[in-house]
């Protein structure tokens, strides 16, 4: 018995070479993924305008704001944003579920077994002759083993890959949103509490004209239609100031929202940095735009359109696979023994429960080759190649429409700061002129050269020409915003950072054993031997 043991060891060490050899040879059915072209112009329609010089966008385009308030506002949101870290965790999810995927390779059974039985055997049954009241106990390893001989296991891989990486690239558009979403808002604030100042300007002339016009009315030197007038143009300019509050705290609650910190703590976040005012950030002159090639690396949601894609393509390579037979390797090993005893020529024999451990004719196994192959599925292998090959090109049409999207979004942004920039220069003149035509009328109508009517068209024009301006040069300011949000800058940032915060992690490793999935070197590691897919770094392909 114990040659027949180590006979049968052999064949085991056998059948795990050649499994082996044909997991590592065997082919993989199904199309192999290649990324699908995009048709873009060779140019932006704004480049000569836009500064075309360059291939790549500041990383922190915000920083071009020259606003230390923004670039710390900035800071904080990385550190605190929810939706962010929501992200983060599930890159550290894709992560898992690829160690999952790798697995899958590998003998997908493997238990250690045991058990301890007391027996009483009924003296009526077939087997009443022998001992009736026995002892038996047995341990070994089960294990099987589906072989990956059409790649089944390596598509699944494959998509896993693509997984991770498409959790990367969505997490890079949080980061992108983030960024332009906490600029918006604070841009916003700002162009808010300037119109504020200017409504507030204006109640306040618009109250020294209405006093005016009642000594003028009281001495005979105008009627009662000048202060009337007068009134109601002051309450209407007042009517601007409660809405324009309204609207700055229901920014302010956005953006704390986006910063996760409370309204309380906001005031303090907002507060301008020593030996400046608080304003409108000053956009920069220009923007490196690049050329439009660059979105196909550059914004993440076409990243992530592209690996949706390449992860949708493996899964027809799953599905293919199951039309054809699965191979497995299945066996177990181990040792038995028990207190039965039988009758022999020279008397009765009982063996102890401690001879699965001292005599080798205790061994026991078997290997075998196991094919499986479902012949008759009556179409549902064939309809499940049709989903996932429909799906596919779901997956490039969405890639395509991504495409033309982000183009789009690049051509409005670059338009939005261009147009906003040529319209805020007659803007600021119109205010120029409107506040000279209001000291002007206002000398002459207390000199009685002319009619309270001209003070009154000229003081309308001052305060909607000032909230012009006000709205004008934020729209500059958020055109850039737009334009960098849409060239897909700011992901940059993350770089040699991970993907959760060092107390989120903390909190994960206490829970569960992680390994070494929430390490920031993740990405240089193996599993089982197959690389782990790599996130692309800043500026990289």
């Amino acid at each position: 018995m114990m040659n027949m043991s180590r006979r049968t060891c052999r064949g085991a060490v056998s059948a795990l070479g050649l499994a082996l050899a044909v997991q590592v040879g065997g082919c993989k059915v199904g199309p192999d993924f290649e990324t699908p072209r995009a048709d873009l112009n060779e140019a932006w329609l704004d480049q000569l305008q836009a500064s075309p010089e360059g291939s790549e966008t500041n990383a922190r385009w915000w920083e071009t704001f020259g606003d230390p308030t923004l670039n710390r506002l900035l800071q904080t949101a990385l550190q605190q944003n929810r939706t962010l870290r929501i992200a983060g965790l599930r890159v550290l999810e894709a992560r898992a579920r690829r160690g999952i995927a790798v697995g899958q390779f590998f003998p997908q059974q493997q238990n250690l077994v045991g058990a301890v039985q007391e027996n009483w055997v009924s003296e009526n049954s077939a087997a009443g002759a022998g001992d009736l009241h026995y002892k038996e106990d047995s341990f070994g390893l089960e294990a099987a083993w589906e072989l990956d001989f059409w790649g089944r296991f390596r598509r699944g891989i494959e998509a896993a890959d693509s997984d991770v990486r498409f959790s990367v690239a969505d997490y890079d558009s949080v980061l992108v949103s983030l960024a332009a979403e906490v600029a918006t808002n604070y841009i916003l604030i700002r162009s808010l509490e300037e119109r504020l100042r200017y409504a507030r300007d204006n109640v306040r002339l618009q109250t020294d004209t209405l006093e005016l016009t009642r000594a003028r009315f009281e001495a005979g030197a105008v009627s009662e239609l000048d202060v009337s007038t007068a009134r109601s143009t002051l309450a209407t300019t007042q009517a601007l100031v409660p809405d324009l509050e309204n609207s700055l705290r229901q920014t302010k609650l956005a953006l704390c929202v986006l910063l996760g910190r409370t309204p309380s703590e906001l005031d303090e976040d907002l507060a301008p940095a020593e030996g400046t005012a608080a304003a409108v950030p000053e956009a920069p002159a220009s923007l490196a735009a690049g050329i439009p090639a660059d979105l196909l690396r550059r914004r993440p949601d076409v990243r992530g359109a592209g690996e949706a894609a390449a992860a949708q393509c493996a899964r027809i390579g799953i599905a293919v696979a199951d039309l054809l037979p699965s191979i497995s390797i299945a066996g177990s090993t181990g040792y038995a023994s028990s207190t039965y005893e039988t009758a022999t020529l020279t008397g009765t024999e009982k063996s102890k429960l401690s001879d699965a451990f001292d005599d080798p004719d205790s061994f026991q196994g078997f290997i075998g080759l196991d094919i499986n192959w479902p012949i008759l599925n009556y179409g549902r292998i064939t309809g499940n190649i049709r989903v996932q090959d429909a799906r596919f090109e779901q997956a490039l049409a969405a890639y395509e429409d991504t495409v033309l999207r982000a183009a789009a979004d690049v051509e409005s942004g670059l338009s939005d700061f261009l147009r906003s920039r040529e319209q805020a220069g007659f803007v600021a003149e119109s205010v120029a002129a409107a506040s000279r035509s209001t000291e002007l009328a206002l000398i002459q109508y207390g000199s009685g050269a002319v009619d309270f009517i001209r003070v009154n068209d000229a003081q309308s024009t001052l305060v909607r020409a000032q909230d012009d301006l006000a709205v004008a040069r934020s729209s500059i300011a958020l055109g850039v915003v737009r334009a960098y949000r849409a060239l897909g800058g700011g992901w940059e940032v993350r770089e040699g950072l991970e993907f959760v915060d060092a107390d989120t992690a903390r909190r994960m490793r206490e829970r569960t054993n992680w390994g070494d999935v929430l390490a920031p070197d993740w990405e240089e590691g193996r599993d089982l031997g197959f690389r782990r897919p790599q996130a692309p770094a800043a500026g990289g392909n």
